[in-house]
């Protein structure tokens, strides 16, 4: 092979084989060891890159006492949790989340929602299999730990009947890709 052939543009054929080598690649890597798991009581499964803690605690969501059952890991200098609570009423989701959220950016010491650095984004999610529920929300944004370091976070919302879902993802620095891996593994089975 001549130097000159590495610098020869990528055509559509050659683009496929390079992401195939890079997902395997990925697949391979000792850091995230990415393995399905299923919060109990729940449709949900999700891939997480290390074996779960689990935590349950009772948190105040809608103005009561709710039990907050909880998976988590740390691989790679980033955090990957779930956290599920079951409000007993559906009709309450969307408020409730919208809460849930607002305390979470409050704690990490996020930027406002808006465009541009240093804000928060938000916008419209779907994991596969969702049916109708109150929206789901990915919203990204970079704030402070409680030592004072920097954190970049991203979080999905999402319900289904009064089961609510927060699936966090904290880093130092980002990965598009393993962010990307970890959001899109989130499916819920079909509804029996």
């Amino acid at each position: 092979m001549h130097a000159y052939q590495l610098f020869l543009p990528v055509t559509a054929p050659r683009l496929a084989l390079l992401a195939a080598a890079f997902l395997a690649l990925a697949a391979c890597n000792p850091t995230f060891n990415w393995r399905e798991v299923r919060p109990d009581n729940t449709a949900l499964s999700l891939l997480l890159p290390c074996k779960p803690d689990k935590a349950e605690k009772s948190v105040p969501l809608g103005g009561q006492p709710v039990p907050l059952r909880m998976l988590g890991c740390d691989a790679g200098d980033a955090t990957f949790a779930v956290a599920v609570a079951d409000i007993g009423d559906a009709s309450k989701a969307e408020a409730v989340l919208a809460q849930w959220q607002a305390l979470t950016l409050a704690n990490m010491k996020a930027g406002p929602v808006g465009l541009g650095a240093g804000t928060t984004q938000v916008s419209s999610f779907r994991p596969a299999g969702m049916a109708s529920g109150a929206p789901a929300l990915l919203v990204k944004s970079s704030g402070k730990r409680a030592d004072g370091r920097a954190v970049t976070g991203q979080a999905a919302y999402f319900s289904r009947g009064s089961q609510l879902f927060q699936v966090v993802l904290y880093a130092d620095v980002m990965s598009a890709e393993v962010a990307e891996t970890f959001f899109s593994s989130l499916k819920f089975e079909p509804a029996s």
